[in-house]
């Protein structure tokens, strides 16, 4: 019986990371996508051929890029009860 709980948690202990590697998401990028990314990017200052403020150019349009994304998802919730409100002051 002790042998069979060692074989039970052994197999658990070798199975765990396999689990977790399964639960990462490695889908493919499309065209599309790296294209919407690189705009976003360039709206956001990134110029692709500066090379001499190459990583600190690219961080720095990143961190804006992915601020306005977190503004942008919290801006419905705001708009949706701004208008609500207007529609029963309306009423």
């Amino acid at each position: 019986m002790k042998s069979f709980i060692y074989a039970v948690v052994a197999a658990t202990i070798l199975a765990a990371p396999a689990l977790s590697f399964a639960q990462q998401s490695n889908a493919p990028v499309t065209r599309a996508e790296v294209r919407a990314e690189l705009a976003a990017l360039e709206k956001a200052g990134y110029n692709p051929n500066d090379w001499m403020d190459y990583p600190e150019n690219l961080q720095a349009a990143q961190q804006r890029v992915d601020a306005e994304r977190v503004a942008q998802s919290h801006t419905p919730a705001v708009a949706q009860s701004a208008s609500s409100r207007s529609s029963v002051a309306g009423s």
